[in-house]
């Protein structure tokens, strides 16, 4: 981590990746900066429990991925 002020760019820059003379790579693996999500995520063999018109309700059974208050798409198998 470098100077914080005095017109310093470092501010959040990686450091040093790799070893010294020996392996002098970088390792296979290594945690990197990059994109994460916003990736599509399909999960399988969900139960609707109950459906409520009235309130425009779908009780489902088990765990969905994505925010609060977020888009999901509900289709039927095609396996």
């Amino acid at each position: 981590r470098g100077p914080e002020t005095h017109g310093s760019k470092s501010h959040r820059v990686t450091g040093s990746l790799g070893s010294s003379a020996y392996p002098a790579r970088v390792i296979k693996g290594m945690k990197a900066a990059g994109r994460m999500g916003n990736e599509r995520v399909t999960v399988q063999n969900l139960e609707v429990v109950k459906v409520d018109a009235g309130k425009n309700l779908i009780l489902i059974k088990g765990a969905i991925p994505g925010p609060k208050k977020g888009y999901i798409t509900l289709k039927e198998t095609v396996k």
